[in-house]
């Protein structure tokens, strides 16, 4: 059975036309799977005892209307399997007449926070939750493609406020970033992010930027030009 909060959309959670924003709208779903987590005893508390935690490898967004200041809104989320040290989890965002703003598939690594290393998932945290049937979201790849020929931008460093409780730049922060390249006008109706590697306090991202009609794609690298997160936006839902 599906975990769900009820909220009302804040103003501190829109941007400029009065609409929920892009990060705020990935804030509710990471909210929400924290949240079942909590409920069900296997939060970050008891992940941290055992030097666990669950780290997002990638996200496909689709948008079909983002809410607007005030609206009444319900957040719900589901995993529907595990597989190793894999875990995929669907998230749902409704209107208060119970339609679809937006979905997300994901996929979640379980990692052993010592080794730095993925491990199987552990027996009781499975029996935890409940697995539900996964929406027909399309084909979903970890990997984007990053595209050759992309324009790079001034680089900026990693500040506390991007940090979250893995002391790792936070899932959402890397869409906020991202968006900044957007052109004007772009209207985004799905979402892409594949994450490669955690940035950490003082790590320099170096932005490379490549628009497409309907596409954009921000590839969010280090130094090294190696990419820590790569986010893809486009202005139609696409397999």
């Amino acid at each position: 059975m599906s975990y769900q909060y009820r909220s009302r959309i804040r103003y501190s959670e829109i941007g400029e036309d009065k609409k929920l924003t892009l990060p705020g709208l990935v804030n509710y779903f990471q909210d929400c799977s924290t949240f079942q987590s909590e409920e069900l005893g296997v939060g970050l508390d008891r992940l941290g005892e055992r030097r666990r935690a669950w780290l997002l490898a990638s996200w496909k967004i689709v948008i079909d209307r983002l809410p607007q200041l005030g609206e009444e809104i319900i957040t719900e989320t589901w995993p529907y399997d595990f597989k190793g040290f894999f875990g995929n989890r669907n998230f749902r965002m409704l209107d208060g007449e119970g339609k679809t703003l937006a979905s997300a598939d994901s996929v979640w690594i379980y990692l052993n926070v010592e080794s730095g290393h993925p491990c199987r998932v552990d027996k009781d945290v499975l029996a935890a939750y409940e697995m539900e049937e996964a929406l027909p979201l399309g084909a979903f790849s970890r990997k984007i493609s990053v595209p050759e020929e992309s324009t790079e931008k001034d680089s900026f460093p990693v500040m506390r406020s991007h940090l979250d409780t893995n002391h790792h730049v936070n899932n959402g922060q890397y869409i906020l970033m991202a968006e900044e390249y957007l052109p004007e006008n772009f209207e985004v109706k799905q979402i892409r992010v594949e994450y490669r590697k955690a940035a950490v306090l003082h790590d320099i991202i170096v932005p490379f930027v490549h628009t497409e009609p309907q596409r954009c794609t921000v590839s969010l690298c280090g130094s090294d030009e190696k990419p820590f997160a790569v986010v893809e936006f486009s202005a139609e839902a696409l397999q």
